[in-house]
């Protein structure tokens, strides 16, 4: 009740669209990520929104005192430590889940990058998940979810369609934001 309050009335953001509702388990990818801002932001929008979206996060986080808190916001320990990759590490909490709706950025940073990272679409393809794309349109203060993609055989035309669905969207410090050009 609270986030919303903030959410709407003091920021003034909006969302448009909604995730999922029948989906028990899928990857969210979240950009532009260009700023401190953007995770206030996601959380009031999830907590106005009311769907559980988790993070993922080293382990030890999860360890007393404090790991109660992180897995009370949503958050999954991965233990880094064995030998697997990280995406197989991921891709085992999804298999462990009954529900599992996973936030990652894509850029992987809030820096200007000129490609993005790829684990999101090898952990949803791994999980054999849809990807939920999730933009932050500080322009028009407002959150934009699209509908779940289900990843095709063809990498490039998958990227390109999250490329094109974030191409016009203006983060909190747009000059730190680009999307790649197509294949």
């Amino acid at each position: 009740m609270i986030s919303k309050f903030i959410f709407h009335k003091v920021l003034g953001w909006k969302v448009v669209g909604d995730f999922p509702r029948d989906l028990k388990k899928y990857v969210v990818i979240g950009a532009p990520h260009t700023s401190w801002k953007d995770f206030p932001i996601a959380i009031l929008a999830r907590n106005t929104i009311g769907v559980k979206i988790n993070f993922i996060g080293k382990s030890s986080l999860f360890k007393p005192p404090f790991g109660f808190i992180f897995r009370a916001l949503g958050g999954a320990p991965v233990d880094r430590s064995k030998s697997t990759n990280k995406v197989d590490a991921i891709v085992s909490v999804f298999n462990q889940h009954d529900e599992f709706r996973l936030a990652l950025s894509p850029e992987g940073t809030r820096v200007k990058v000129v490609s993005w990272k790829t684990g999101f679409y090898y952990i949803a393809k791994g999980a054999n998940v849809p990807v939920v794309m999730f933009a932050f349109d500080f322009k028009n203060k407002q959150i934009i979810i699209a509908p779940p993609y289900y990843l095709t055989e063809d990498m490039n035309a998958d990227m390109d369609h999250f490329y094109d669905f974030y191409r016009d969207i203006k983060g909190a410090k747009p000059e730190l934001f680009s999307v790649p050009n197509k294949e």
